[in-house]
């Protein structure tokens, strides 16, 4: 549900991100990692998706993956982890939390970026108000932040990329305090690709059609780009000049649909390790379904072997079951799944990976349930999943389960330099030296 107040009048808005959020997180905890190349490594230590200031000038690239990487790490002591999800949305709950201290209206845009409405605050001098939340982040934290304000959600985004990599801002960029000579001055240096939104492919574009910088593309035809892309360039223009066309969601949208994949540590054959993963993946996609309020109508599963490994021979399939009566409950999602999976299933191939998908989403409160359906839906499904659900925020995930997820888990993605769990788990908190 948007917020429309102020979206028709001149406000102020602020985006605040965590400079290379994962990597950051790490050396909150293990400060021998600061000054160092690191990177943080996606699922199976597979791509490079968070870099360190010093990993990016040695030329390590974004999705790069990690084996052709090799020659540098050893030349360069580059250390690489694996990815702690555990920490990082933890980590991001409470800058999220801190945030919201700062203002009233508050966008959780991604687990590293918000943006703050600071509308009515313009007496106050808002540079210093973005170094104050720069310092209690990173005093309570250990997390280092960059702070953007413009009267857009465009502009506040260019601006949080100006504060991150000019020097002269300190941290903190407010383009409502700059004259308009000023503006022209920064956005005729910036190229049009750091206009959010924008990005690489469509930088080409607009550069073939003589827009290069930001200050060309603020300065375009609006309804010509809208005639030549669609009408979200034109809102960008609009937005780069001042009028806003986002309106801040502060109540995060239901998702349509939850996905629920991963690619396995290693080579799966038989069917037991491929139940125990779709039973996982579905566990914890009802999970998510839940903790929305919402109630699936669809189950899609998929399984399929490595398109990279073309010297083995290549299998890949899905299926899509429409139910009876829309549900969240794992059990009965999960026994589907299975169903689905027995005639998925084909011998004697590598399976690389496997994933489940819920669609067809509909709000718990207004769904309509069939009169004679039993189980599902009930009273005592509901109070079961919820029950499971509070114990296992409460004692840690999957302290309750369903026993076809399986415990060994030889499939499970690759984290051979994992950290540990240091603030989430009670047996991993770090404990402070006495020397």
């Amino acid at each position: 549900m948007e917020n429309h107040h102020f979206l028709n009048a001149q406000r102020t808005i602020a985006l605040i991100d965590v400079n290379n959020f994962y990597v950051s997180c790490e050396r909150s905890f293990n400060p021998t990692l600061k000054s160092r190349p690191v990177v943080v490594l996606s699922n199976n230590d597979g791509c490079v998706i968070s870099r360190s200031n010093e990993a990016k000038a040695l030329g390590i690239k974004m999705g790069a993956p990690w084996f052709k990487c090799q020659d540098l790490v050893k030349k360069h002591q580059i250390t690489g982890l694996s990815s702690n999800y555990a920490l990082y949305a933890d980590m991001s709950n409470r800058v999220m939390t801190i945030l919201s201290d700062f203002s009233p209206n508050q966008e959780v845009y991604s687990i590293d970026e918000c943006f703050l409405d600071l509308t009515g605050f313009e007496k106050k001098n808002l540079v210093e108000y973005g170094q104050q939340m720069r310092a209690r982040i990173l005093k309570w934290t250990g997390l280092p932040v960059c702070v953007g304000v413009g009267s857009t959600k465009t502009l506040a985004k260019l601006a949080n990329h100006i504060a991150k990599k000019q020097a002269q801002f300190n941290g903190v960029c407010d383009l409502n305090q700059l004259s308009e000579g000023a503006l022209k001055d920064v956005f005729s240096l910036l190229d049009v690709g750091e206009v959010w939104g924008v990005g690489r492919k469509l930088a080409i574009k607009l550069k073939a059609l003589g827009i290069h910088t930001v200050l060309d593309l603020k300065q375009a035809d609006s309804e010509y780009l809208r005639q030549q892309f669609s009408v979200v360039m034109e809102k960008t223009v609009r937005e780069l000049n001042g009028t806003a066309c986002m309106a801040l969601e502060e109540i995060v949208p239901p998702r349509k649909q939850i996905l629920s994949s991963r690619s396995f540590g290693h080579p799966v054959r038989d069917f037991n390790s491929l139940a125990e993963s779709i039973t996982l993946y579905m566990s914890r996609a009802a999970e998510k379904l839940r903790s929305q309020q919402s109630l699936a109508n669809v189950v899609q599963v998929y399984i399929r072997t490595s398109p990279f490994k073309l010297d083995e021979p290549q299998y890949g399939n899905g299926i899509t079951i429409p139910l009876p009566t829309p549900t969240d409950d794992t059990r009965q999602l999960v026994k589907i799944a299975l169903w689905a999976l027995k005639r998925l299933y084909q011998p004697n191939f590598n399976y690389a990976k496997a994933g489940v998908c819920l669609g067809e989403l509909i709000p718990r409160a207004s769904a309509q349930f069939d009169l004679f359906a039993s189980g599902q839906s009930s009273s005592r499904s509901t109070k079961l999943m919820s029950t499971m659900d509070c114990i296992n925020a409460k004692m840690g995930r999957e302290s309750i389960k369903l026993a076809s997820e399986g415990f060994a888990r030889p499939w499970k993605m690759k984290q051979g330099n994992k950290s540990p769990n240091y603030t989430t788990h009670w047996d991993q908190i770090p404990i402070a030296s006495k020397n």
